[in-house]
């Protein structure tokens, strides 16, 4: 997660967030929070629009907090909002890891599947595309349901 989206849950400026890591950096090796690259940062500027230096923009690339390094938050930012929010950030970073081995594994067997069925069903095209529709169906079906937290603001 980005400095700046962090700093927007805790409720806490973009430089307090960083200025508060930096007295603390100890706390942060490089697995837990590292700088945007200026290539990253073009391409995320290009994204979403942000504007660019000089023109109200950041003067510095963002950092990126890994769940480890917003694990660590919580204890440079001792608030009970920033407690609390950890908590949210710590528990979607679980779901969202247990979401990507399932469908890991479910890609896995459908891809297992389809080169099964290419290979026993070369002759007959009208096959093929009754599994391409049913691998569809089952790739629709697994898609994940909303993961995230919910501010107070959002209630």
């Amino acid at each position: 997660m980005l400095d700046s989206d962090l700093a927007m849950l805790y409720g806490v400026a973009t430089h307090r967030l960083n200025e508060a890591v930096k007295r603390n950096i100890k706390r942060f090796p490089p697995h837990y929070m590292f700088q945007i690259s200026d290539e990253e940062w073009e391409i995320l500027i290009s994204q979403f629009a942000i504007s660019k230096k000089g023109r109200g923009g950041r003067r510095f690339n963002p950092y990126a907090f890994t769940e480890q390094g917003v694990a660590m938050l919580a204890t440079v930012l001792n608030s009970e909002k920033a407690i609390q929010i950890n908590i949210q950030i710590i528990d979607t970073f679980v779901a969202m890891r247990k979401w990507a081995i399932e469908n890991k594994e479910m890609a896995q067997r459908l891809t297992e599947l389809e080169h099964y069925f290419i290979e026993h069903c070369k002759d007959n095209k009208q096959d093929m595309e009754k599994l391409y529709q049913a691998i569809g169906l089952l790739m629709d079906r697994t898609k994940p349901t909303k993961i995230g937290f919910v501010t107070d603001d959002k209630k």
